[in-house]
């Protein structure tokens, strides 16, 4: 079953104490449709100016994400630059040109209207409001956002969440909607707020789920070394809701299965820069690194007889 995602498409130059790379795919569609189109088919709906090199996004679309959506407009593609020291969870934002995304109105096609899976990327929560009033009767709707919409729309973002089952968000993303220093009251302020599911996603330290009836937790992946952080979020919500959407399953064992998907999705893709690793991996690779997920996480609760 195909995911509609509507969000950014971009083009990124980062700098890690591992490299740099220019002009390289980025935007919070481009790293959830890379990631989800390993599930299920995607239906992405962003915009590009006109000095957009098109070919780029070949693989995407070889891989079955479905570019109708994608709006060509005069003018300049969203472009932004960064760089990372060898602290990887903090990133220095050199540059951010927004071009033809500053006026970005999506409009969603026809064809895409019934999709029942939605993921609205951190755009401007007006504009993910807008997004729902132009799909059907989708079976789940998620959202992420950032942090320049909590200090910017706050209200909006907090009307929005009353029309959204789950949210994706970080930490401190979560502390500064509710104001909550601690994180598990965080959640709680948010799911009264609407969503049926939080996410909180805490970088190198793994991710919780919270529901009103449970909690979940999965690590990190241990990776021998982490080249870009860059599109980890979104790569994350990608594997997370592309298995919701493969399976159909909403269930809260099938939940804690796409979180560890989201996971593992999220640690392949800062394994290189841009989307590259994506475009490499294969379904065997990823069923692999779920199964590592599990021994990581895996014990005898059982007390041996002996007391030993």
């Amino acid at each position: 079953m195909s995911v509609l995602v509507v969000g950014s498409v971009a083009l990124d130059s980062v700098e890690t104490p591992f490299g740099k790379a220019d002009d390289v795919l980025g935007g919070s569609a481009t790293y959830f449709s890379a990631s989800a189109s390993h599930q299920t088919p995607v239906q992405l709906v962003g915009v590009v100016g006109s000095d957009f090199p098109m070919e780029k996004l070949k693989p995407l679309a070889d891989r079955g994400v479905d570019l109708a959506g994608l709006e060509r407009a005069d003018g300049e593609s969203f472009r932004w630059r960064g760089r990372y020291r060898h602290d990887l969870n903090s990133c220095e934002t050199l540059e951010t040109r927004l071009g033809v995304f500053s006026h970005f109105r999506p409009k969603i096609p026809a064809t895409f209207r019934s999709a029942q899976y939605v993921f609205l990327g951190n755009i401007d929560p007006r504009l993910q409001l807008d997004v729902l009033q132009q799909v059907d009767k989708p079976k789940l709707v998620a959202c992420d956002t950032m942090n320049f919409w909590i200090e910017s729309r706050r209200d909006d973002l907090i009307a929005l969440l009353a029309h959204v089952d789950l949210i994706t968000l970080n930490d401190a993303e979560a502390r500064q909607l509710t104001e909550k220093s601690n994180i598990v009251h965080a959640a709680r302020w948010i799911l009264e707020h609407g969503p049926r599911t939080v996410v909180i996603k805490k970088g190198e330290h793994g991710a919780f789920m919270f529901t009103a009836n449970s909690v979940f937790f999965a690590p990190a992946y241990p990776l021998d070394s982490v080249f870009d952080p860059t599109g980890a979020g979104d790569s994350f919500a990608g594997g997370f809701i592309g298995y919701l959407a493969r399976t159909g399953d909403l269930s809260d064992a099938s939940m804690r299965r796409a979180v560890v998907h989201g996971s593992a999705m999220g640690s392949f893709v800062v394994e290189g820069f841009s989307i590259t690793r994506l475009l490499e991996i294969t379904r065997s690779d990823i069923e692999r690194r779920v199964a590592e997920f599990h021994q990581l996480v895996a014990f005898d609760a059982a007390v041996p007889a002996n007391g030993a």
